[in-house]
């Protein structure tokens, strides 16, 4: 009985471990290979999600950055689950070969893989390139017109400080002097000396 037991014991043993031993190994996300091109670009390669994964290339080369995206299920393939890490790190080595990273590679193929299904491969769903001359032009321009417009905004106070000045009519100097003289010349001829200024300003009046 107790021989038995201790056999029962023994195969239960076995078992888990050989559970252990088909249980895929996993890569976890966020995790970077750095690597360079034919052509000397210097490229980041990270991956992100679990059956259905997303690889993301991001490039600098001579005065422009590009990036590409690949999705795919390789968790299909055998190989794949049971080390993870030689599968990305083959993948980088083909694009080692390559003188740009994201050209020329709609599928990203491993020599581990090659008999998987094709829903295996990483297919690529979307790429793109940005020069960096041109985005520095695009961040001067943007500080120009925040610079202008705040310089516009200062003037527009500034001005408005400025004292009101008072509004002046115009005056036809001739006609009122010529006014004046008639005034004058009335009141000489029909008022006192003495309120020679007192008629002429009346009569100036009458007059208009």
């Amino acid at each position: 009985m107790k021989s038995f037991a201790l056999l029962f014991l023994v195969v239960i043993c076995g078992m888990g471990g050989l559970g252990q031993k088909l249980k895929p190994k996993k890569r976890s996300n966020g995790e970077e290979i750095k690597f360079r091109t034919k052509t000397k670009d210097v490229c980041t390669m990270s991956t992100s999600g679990d059956e259905e994964m997303k690889l993301r290339i991001e490039c600098k080369s001579q005065g422009m950055s590009y990036w590409c995206e690949f999705t795919g299920k390789p968790s299909v393939c055998r190989a794949f689950r049971n080390n993870p890490k030689i599968y990305w790190n083959q993948i980088a080595a083909e694009l080692r070969k390559l003188p740009h990273a994201c050209e020329s590679t709609q599928v990203l193929k491993t020599t581990m893989c090659q008999k998987a299904p094709t829903e295996a491969l990483m297919k690529q769903i979307a790429a793109g390139m940005e020069s960096e001359d041109l985005a520095n032009q695009d961040k001067s321009v943007q500080k120009t017109s925040t610079s202008m417009r705040g310089a516009g905004k200062s003037s527009v106070k500034k001005i408005g400080k400025l004292p009101m000045l008072p509004l002046v009519r115009p005056t036809r100097h001739g006609q009122v002097s010529e006014n004046e003289s008639e005034a004058m010349k009335l009141a000489r001829e029909h008022c006192w000396e003495s309120l020679h200024g007192f008629c002429s300003y009346i009569i100036g009046i009458f007059r208009g």
